[in-house]
């Protein structure tokens, strides 16, 4: 079987998620390197399993690891928070045991530096779909100050982002990712264990690839397809992803959705659509660390949807 060149994040976590699967679909949201995919079809023989992205090298390379597994598999290429639907009423609402999502930019697309997400590529490029029209590129020498602030502001969450931002404008045009993390690193946060320019980095990676919005999509479609017992696994990397999932998770957990000032329930204390299985975020074991550094960030959600609701 064709080896993946990187390790799956909470990959124990995730088979004990899913651990009790007997049959059914499994549908990997962001199949990347097949890492996640490859355990779960392993530990789970019944099973068979959907991966949808929207990388082409991606799918490449998964198509060729997932071939033992036979008809087990399918890939779908697209965006998961436009496909997830049409996978489901393809398989069926009902055959659906698990959905997981690893959410963010993959070690694949981390690694090759062409990519331009690497502080040492000499591209600006960000796009986890290199078929998308908007890049780095794109948003550093194209956005005016005032939006570079937004973006720095809301994804990056940077106290100093004016100031960022007006370097930005000052000092472009900019053609690589290493020329940027370079002019910005002595204005970034210093004093921790990441790249001074990891959180503008991140800003602008979120902004090129509507990356909260995706989640919020994703979210949104899961809540409306009428699953039956099916486990809800996200994994996230930053806190505005895992803020998104716990708030989701806790509307979704809620059967009397009245406002909080009501003197008496109105709703019909009936709109709870499942349960939070882990109330606090589970992360990475100090042995996974040691050997998965990047791990370090990593905080996975689980959800399981209500057979029982209408």
């Amino acid at each position: 079987m064709q080896e993946s060149p990187h390790i799956p994040v909470l990959y124990r976590e995730v088979l004990e998620c899913f651990s009790s699967m007997r049959s059914g679909v499994i549908i990997d949201c962001t199949l990347g390197y097949g890492g996640h995919s490859v355990l779960l079809l392993e530990a789970n023989p019944a099973i068979s399993l959907v991966g949808i992205d929207q990388d082409q090298s991606a799918i490449d390379f998964s198509t060729k690891r997932l071939a033992p597994f036979g008809e087990r598999v399918t890939i779908v290429k697209g965006r998961f928070a436009s496909v997830i639907s049409d996978v489901v009423a393809q398989v069926g609402a009902k055959n659906v045991c698990g959905i997981l999502a690893d959410i963010g930019v993959s070690s694949l697309q981390l690694d090759t530096k062409e990519r331009g997400f690497s502080y040492e590529s000499d591209r600006l490029d960000m796009r986890m779909n290199p078929e998308a029209p908007l890049s780095a590129a794109d948003v550093v020498n194209g956005y005016s100050q005032r939006a570079l602030e937004r973006v720095l502001h809301d994804y990056g969450e940077l106290r100093n982002y004016r100031k960022i931002a007006s370097v930005m404008v000052q000092q472009r045009p900019f053609h690589s990712a290493k020329e940027l993390a370079e002019t910005v690193k002595p204005y970034a946060p210093h004093g921790k264990k990441i790249h001074p320019a990891t959180l503008v980095m991140q800003a602008i990676r979120i902004e090129v690839n509507n990356e909260l919005g995706e989640l919020q999509e994703l979210l949104s479609a899961i809540a409306s397809l009428q699953l039956h017992r099916t486990k809800v696994a996200i994994i996230s990397f930053h806190s505005l992803e895992d803020r998104i999932v716990k708030q989701q998770f806790s509307r979704w957990s809620k059967s009397c959705i009245c406002l909080s000032d009501a003197m008496r329930c109105t709703c019909g204390n009936n709109h709870a659509i499942g349960t939070v299985v882990s109330k606090k975020p589970i992360t990475a074991s100090v042995a996974e660390l040691q050997e998965n550094p990047r791990s370090r960030s990593a905080k996975m959600r689980i959800f399981t949807m209500d057979s029982e609701r209408e």
